[in-house]
């Protein structure tokens, strides 16, 4: 499994991917992404966002046949390498993230600021905010 930044031509299989797991937003190709390919095709991927006050995991997804392997954790790793500072996310699924060595925090830093129409359909009180503390 070759887990890598996407290419040019990767991109329209990233999207394809996030798409599918909901997790495509409108200018994606503007953060920086990691791509996991698997036989010329991308089974996974993991996004940050760089804000003025901090880094944030925007997308973290594996499509369903390559779940349970560890990917997701490659993923995180490969991205908590490259960032070297701290890296925040909001997620409905926080038990995942601290089980990769995130933990929870009581806000966010004011740069993660959501457009309430991006979160639409999903209750406030679900969403919990963590970071990974940087090596």
């Amino acid at each position: 499994m070759l887990i890598r930044e996407p290419s040019a031509e990767d991109w329209p299989g990233l999207r394809a991917l996030a798409r599918s797991l909901g997790l495509e937003y409108e200018d994606m190709e503007a953060d920086r992404f990691w791509a996991a390919k698997e036989g010329g095709r991308v089974v996974g991927l993991v996004g940050l966002k760089r804000h003025p006050d901090c880094l944030e995991l925007v997308s973290l997804g594996v499509e369903p046949g390559f779940r349970s392997a560890g990917l997701g954790r490659r993923l995180l790793e490969t991205l908590a390498a490259a960032a070297g500072a701290d890296i925040y996310l909001a997620t409905v699924i926080p038990d995942y993230f601290e089980r990769c060595g995130f933990r929870r925090v009581k806000a966010a830093p004011a740069g993660m600021a959501k457009d309430p129409t991006w979160c639409e359909g999903c209750p406030k009180e679900r969403c919990t905010t963590l970071v990974r503390p940087s090596p």
